[in-house]
């Protein structure tokens, strides 16, 4: 079996998830995880799915032919990654501002450690007269790595800064 990684981006529709499904299960091809979501009208998926070596052009093909879609089709690397590492959730809340992903992001990469899920939002607060930035972001911390390290690396960025941690 094949292990694929899918990106799909177009404008947001009715029906368009039952579409890339049916697509796929037509095709033989077995959903295994998504990340799915609209932005400002558009749909961004990112879709895991294992298909046989015999059906995965077949199932390309109709993929790529789906009306108003960018779809890029990438084989997965299957290899797992050693169980030692440990994964924590990192609650993050603090004042919106420019930059503040790349800061985050920078603190995390210089610690060693690799953020592999982000889900960020920025979302009104008029108690407070600026926006709220708030992400969720799921990372791999390398083996020797004390989680209070990368924590106080965060809330060292800026004092308006809370970072909450939740073993996953």
């Amino acid at each position: 079996m094949k292990q694929l990684v899918i990106t799909i981006l177009g404008q947001d529709r009715p029906g368009l998830v039952e579409s890339i499904s049916s697509v796929i299960l037509e095709n033989h091809g077995n959903w295994l995880s998504s990340n799915l979501s609209h932005l400002l009208g558009h749909f961004a998926g990112i879709i895991q799915i294992e298909v046989s070596e015999e059906h995965f052009q077949a199932l390309q093909n109709a993929l790529n032919a789906l009306p108003k879609l960018d779809v890029r089709i990438e084989t997965g690397n299957t290899e797992i990654e050693p169980a030692t590492r440990e994964q924590l959730n990192f609650v993050i809340t603090g004042n919106d501002r420019p930059g503040i992903v790349q800061e985050l992001a920078s603190v995390i990469r210089h610690k060693g450690a690799n953020i592999t899920h982000l889900n960020s939002r920025q979302q009104s607060a008029p108690n407070w007269g600026v926006p709220i930035f708030s992400a969720v972001a799921t990372v791999t911390l390398p083996n020797g790595l004390n989680k209070e390290e990368v924590i106080n690396a965060l809330e060292s960025i800026t004092s308006d800064l809370i970072v909450d941690v939740e073993k996953v």
